[in-house]
């Protein structure tokens, strides 16, 4: 089992800011039509393996394969990455799934 801090290979090379297709983009909108969206942010820790991430993002976010793992290096290579940006009902969703295995997340709007 290979930890996200003990493996040093360089990221592949995948566009990691596409969003989710099985969400449409939906933006909230608040009394003066300001539009609001939210971005789930996940955290680098010495606890979890690729693997264990990698399925996580997969349920969170329902993407394939090779775009989870292309979150996970980026999360190993700068500390952070942005799992999925879109409405703050369906980020809290996504939140709570990568928090399943006590994944850190944060929400930022």
């Amino acid at each position: 089992m290979h930890y996200l801090l003990d493996i040093n290979f360089p990221p592949a090379i995948v566009n990691v800011a596409e969003k989710p297709q099985f969400w449409e983009e939906e933006e909230v909108s608040v009394g003066d039509d300001t539009k609001l969206s939210a971005r789930v942010i996940l955290f680098n820790d010495e606890w979890h393996s690729f693997d264990e991430v990698i399925d996580q993002i997969i349920k969170a976010i329902n993407c394939g394969y090779d775009r989870a793992e292309a979150i996970t290096w980026e999360v190993h290579a700068k500390g952070k990455a942005c799992v999925y940006e879109g409405a703050m009902n369906k980020c809290l969703r996504v939140s709570n799934i990568l928090e399943e295995i006590s994944l850190h997340t944060q929400i930022e709007c």
